[in-house]
């Protein structure tokens, strides 16, 4: 990238962990529909960035185990360097995304994705991804299968865990 460039593109890269089971069964199970179950990650500075089971990992652009991203929103663009990203990463997976404060419907890919998202542009990420959980647990079948939906921890395999040291990840 031009050095005198100082502003940066971020993506959302939305994919549906489902892969399409969740719009096909979610009328049936839930009885109401949904459209997936989103992972995000942000997409900035060449590199791709998610919270997981892990802590905070990134890889290059669609490098993980779910492939291409059924969507990629622009959040628009940053000034923030590379080099103060990857210090502000650092403070975040040492602090509040530490792999195991990772919780499937608290604290999640998408409530890091949404902090990062502010912090880069100032905007948020889309509400029908982040209310997501708060949808599924407002129905029967979701509060069945809280127990069994908590103690699920997703990883996508692919990337590097990041261990909040610039420079060494």
């Amino acid at each position: 990238m031009d050095p005198n460039n100082t502003s940066y593109p971020v993506k959302l890269y939305v994919y549906d962990i489902s892969k399409g089971m969740a719009r096909q069964l979610s009328p049936l199970m839930l009885g109401k529909q949904l459209d997936g179950i989103w992972h995000t990650a942000i997409v900035v500075h060449g590199e791709e960035f998610f919270y997981g089971g892990e802590g905070i990992t990134n890889c290059p652009p669609g490098g993980t185990s779910l492939g291409q991203p059924n969507s990629i929103i622009d959040l628009g663009t940053t000034e923030v360097t590379e080099e103060i990203f990857m210090e502000y990463l650092s403070s975040l997976g040492e602090s509040t995304y530490r792999g195991n404060q990772y919780h499937l419907f608290e604290w999640n890919c998408n409530t890091f994705s949404n902090e990062v998202a502010q912090f880069l542009t100032g905007s948020k990420i889309p509400g029908h991804i982040t209310d997501l959980p708060a949808e599924v647990l407002s129905t029967p079948f979701g509060q069945a299968l809280r127990p069994l939906l908590d103690s699920i921890n997703i990883a996508p395999q692919g990337g590097n865990s990041f261990n909040g040291h610039y420079g060494q990840r």
